[in-house]
């Protein structure tokens, strides 16, 4: 009996050191994620409410939803979002399919694979700021290589300023945002594709199937949760994308192509407008856990069906 009580007792006490040690472990990247993360979140919400012109000690008079309201109501914030929305469907309807092709390509048993997959995977290694400065040089209205092989081959009459015309400009910098996240999106694709079993295939080709079938009725419905993954990265990473566009265009030209991080960036460091940065950045938060949540719901049920 004593030696049960003792076992009993021993045993509490080890769980107990577990979870401390546990707690331990977490610790740091607790910290950093409340230091980092949960802490500029929480002032920008609260700067959000104030007009501030970034002076340490300065005035900082309480304002409310002003911020917001002169957000939603300002054209050029409903611009972006508009520029969002050409980002998406460009992801959707360009990047997800061309990334799916070149997954396609990297897990099949064709020559020369370990090239294709180092050639695809290329721009995502790149500095963004060079992958930007080199597509800006390409597209140069006077002497950029899309116009003079325009000319050369004898179509100088479609020969464009790319990135000075505002209602072509943005698509132009989807292109290019597809070609350099392409690499990295066939990685999530090509993943989903080799998780499927071949038993699969095997018994597919038994029974008569052939590759569009199996693409079909095997690979497609198989992979998708790489899909999953894709639609709420690509939702989130429209709403706060900033670095290409901003080394293309910076904005424009008159804010034609301007995305909301772009737009938060120029409301706080340019007209040095901190309030109302902040509170686009909330509501860029809010749209970015909205439809996180909203993607999530609707996937967790289609996997209950």
């Amino acid at each position: 009996m004593f030696m049960k009580l003792f076992k009993q007792k021993f045993s509490i006490g080890h769980e107990d050191k577990s979870l401390f040690i546990s707690i331990l472990l977490l610790l740091p990247a607790v910290t950093l994620v409340l230091v980092f993360i949960v802490n500029p979140i929480i002032q920008s919400i609260y700067l959000s409410f104030f007009r501030w012109k970034g002076v340490l000690g300065g005035s900082m008079p309480f304002v409310g939803i002003d911020n917001y309201t002169r957000v939603l109501s300002s054209g050029q914030f409903w611009n972006a979002m508009k520029n969002t929305l050409f980002f998406m469907i460009g992801g959707f309807c360009i990047l997800m399919p061309l990334s799916f092709i070149l997954a396609l390509i990297i897990t099949s048993k064709i020559k020369f694979v370990r090239f294709f997959k180092a050639s695809y995977f290329m721009p995502v290694m790149l500095p963004l700021t060079a992958v930007g400065l080199m597509w800006v040089f390409i597209f140069e209205p006077n002497w950029g290589v899309v116009n003079t092989l325009l000319e050369n081959f004898g179509f100088g009459n479609l020969k464009r300023n790319w990135l000075g015309e505002p209602n072509l400009n943005i698509w132009i910098v989807i292109l290019v945002n597809e070609w350099v996240y392409a690499g990295f999106n066939m990685l999530i694709f090509a993943v989903g594709i080799i998780a499927i079993p071949q038993s699969l295939y095997e018994a597919a080709v038994i029974d008569g199937c052939r590759y569009w079938q199996k693409l079909k009725h095997i690979t497609i419905p198989l992979s998708r949760e790489s899909f999953k993954i894709f639609s709420i990265m690509c939702m989130t990473g429209c709403l706060r994308h900033f670095d290409l566009v901003y080394m293309m265009t910076r904005g424009g030209p008159n804010r034609s192509s301007e995305m909301p991080a772009i737009m938060l960036y120029n409301e706080a460091f340019v007209f040095r407008n901190f309030g109302q940065g902040n509170a686009i950045g909330v509501i860029i938060l809010i749209l970015g856990l909205s439809g996180s949540i909203i993607l999530n719901k609707s996937l967790y049920q289609d996997d209950l069906q």
